[in-house]
C-alpha cells in the first residue's frame, strides 16, 4: 500500500487513534487496499454495509487516512435520492457521517445545506431531483448514495462529473442496491470504474438475530431476494421468451400428485473440461394437467460418464418413468453411456429437427397459459430462460438448461408419453 506506516514510527497518541479506527473490524471488501480509483462503484444487498463504507470513505478522505487517502480532501459533495435521504441516511443515520465520527464530529448547517468539519473540510448536500443545483459548485470528491433510485440519474451524474475538478486526484464513491437502470449499466460497462459487490449475508455479524433467516425463508432465490439481499443486478432481455415476472408467478408450486416424471438430458457436445454444461432437468405431470419443474440437475462434466451418473441418480431419486435424451450430438453413444450406468433405465432418444428457438416457443406459450409451475426457485435456470432470445443467450453460451427444460416439458405435454403412474411430488 502506498503511504504505508510502521508501528515503530507512531507516537502513543497516534497508535491510540489508529487502534480505534474502522480498519480493526471492517471486512476486506470495504477497504480499497493499494487502490485510489477515480470511481468506485459498490453494489450490495440491504444491510450489506454500503452506507458505513461510504461514510468511512468520506471520513478517511477528510482526515487523510490510509488506505482511503494519503492526503486530506476538503470540498466534497454528498448526493442522495432526496435531500431528506442525505440528511437522514448519509449524515444522521446509524451508519452515517455523524454517527461514525470518532475524533472530529462534523456539524450540519441546515441553512447552507452543508456539513462542516473543524479542520475546514466542507461537504455540500444535493438531491437527484435537482440536477441543475450541481451546476457551478466544484469538488475534489463525492459520495453518491443509492444511485439506482435517483430521479434524474444520468443528468445528475453527468453534472457531478463536470464539478469534480479540484485537487490532485478527484474521486467519487457510488453506493447502491442494484437495479437494472441505464446509469448502472453504463457504469458497469466502463472499464475505468472499479466495482465491488457485497451481499447482506457478508454483514451478518452486524444484523439482528434471525433477520437473515427470516428474509431468506421469504425471499431466498426470488428476483427480489437476489437483488435486495445478494446485490445482483437482475435484468430481462427484451426479446427473451420468458420474463422474470412470469417466472415469479409460476414458482413455488403446491404439493401435488404426479402422474408422470421424466429426466431430460441435453448432453454436452464434447467430453472435456472446457465443454459446455450438460443440461439436466426433472419435471412431472400433475393430476390437474399442469407440468411441474422439480429439479435443475445441470452439471459441467469432463467425461460422459459423469453426466450419465447424475441423470441416472435423479431418475432413481425421483422414481421417474424414463430419461429423455437428445441424441443430435452423440447419437447412439448417449443411450449407450446411460445404459452402462444402469442397463434397466428406459431411455427415450429424441432428435432436434428445428432450431432451439422454434422448439422453445410452444413451451414458453404453456408458461404464459399458466400450465407450467416450478417446485422451487432455480436461479441458474431462470437466468437462462430470461436471457434466451432468437439468437440464443446474449453471451453466446449454449442454453443447456433451457434445452433440457424444453425436452422435459415437450415430452410431458406436447407429445404422447407412456402409461401414467400416480405418485406424490416430494
Amino acid at each position: 500500500m502506498r503511504g504505508s506506516w510502521s508501528r515503530a514510527a507512531l507516537t502513543q497518541r497516534e497508535a491510540g487513534l489508529i487502534a480505534g479506527e474502522w480498519v480493526g473490524f471492517a471486512r476486506l471488501a470495504q477497504y480499497p487496499l493499494g487502490q485510489e480509483d477515480a470511481s468506485w462503484l459498490v453494489m450490495g444487498g440491504r444491510g450489506a454495509g454500503k452506507t458505513r463504507l461510504g461514510a468511512e470513505w468520506v471520513n478517511g478522505l477528510v482526515r487523510g487516512l490510509p488506505p482511503f487517502s494519503r492526503w486530506k480532501y476538503g470540498r466534497l459533495a454528498l448526493i442522495g435520492e432526496t435531500l431528506g435521504d442525505v440528511r437522514e441516511v448519509m449524515i444522521d443515520g446509524p451508519s452515517g457521517l455523524a454517527a461514525i465520527a470518532r475524533h472530529d464530529r462534523p456539524r450540519f448547517e441546515a441553512s447552507r445545506r452543508r456539513l462542516v468539519w473543524d479542520n475546514g473540510a466542507v461537504a455540500q448536500i444535493f438531491s437527484s431531483e435537482d440536477p441543475d443545483s450541481l451546476r457551478g459548485p466544484q469538488f475534489d470528491a463525492a459520495w453518491c448514495d443509492e444511485i439506482a433510485k435517483w430521479k434524474h440519474a444520468e443528468e445528475c451524474f453527468d453534472m457531478l462529473q463536470f464539478g469534480l475538478r479540484l485537487g490532485e486526484r478527484p474521486r467519487q464513491i457510488l453506493t447502491t442496491t442494484p437495479r437494472a437502470v441505464p446509469l448502472l449499466r453504463r457504469l458497469l460497462a466502463d472499464p475505468s470504474v472499479r466495482v465491488t459487490r457485497m451481499s447482506t449475508a457478508d454483514n451478518s455479524g452486524n444484523l439482528a438475530d434471525g433477520f437473515l433467516r427470516a428474509v431468506n425463508d421469504r425471499y431466498g432465490g426470488t428476483r427480489l431476494g437476489r437483488q435486495e439481499l445478494d446485490g445482483e443486478m437482475i435484468e430481462d432481455r427484451e426479446d427473451a421468451l420468458w420474463t422474470r415476472a412470469q417466472l415469479e408467478a409460476v414458482a413455488e408450486a403446491p404439493k401435488a400428485l404426479l402422474s408422470r416424471i421424466v429426466v431430460a438430458v441435453d448432453p454436452s457436445a464434447t467430453g472435456n473440461a472446457g465443454s459446455a454444461a450438460c443440461g439436466i432437468v426433472v419435471a412431472g405431470l400433475a393430476e390437474d394437467g399442469r407440468a411441474v419443474v422439480i429439479e435443475d440437475g445441470t452439471v459441467r462434466a469432463a467425461r460422459p460418464a459423469e453426466w450419465a451418473h447424475r441423470a441416472v441418480s435423479l431418475y432413481h431419486r425421483h422414481q421417474a418413468d424414463c430419461i429423455v435424451a437428445e441424441v443430435n450430438q452423440g447419437g447412439d453413444m448417449v443411450a449407450s453411456v446411460l445404459r452402462t450406468i444402469d442397463p434397466a433405465v428406459p431411455v427415450r432418444a429424441v432428435r432436434a429437427t428445428r432450431g432451439k428457438w422454434l422448439r422453445a416457443e410452444p413451451v414458453a406459450a404453456l408458461y404464459e397459459q399458466g400450465r407450467v409451475m416450478h417446485a422451487a426457485r432455480f436461479p441458474a435456470l431462470e437466468d437462462e430462460m430470461c436471457d434466451f432470445g432468437p439468437d440464443g443467450l446474449s453471451d453466446g453460451r449454449s442454453p443447456d438448461r433451457v434445452d433440457a427444460l424444453v425436452w422435459a416439458i415437450t415430452e410431458l405435454m406436447l407429445s404422447r408419453g407412456g402409461t401414467p403412474r400416480v405418485r406424490t411430488m416430494n
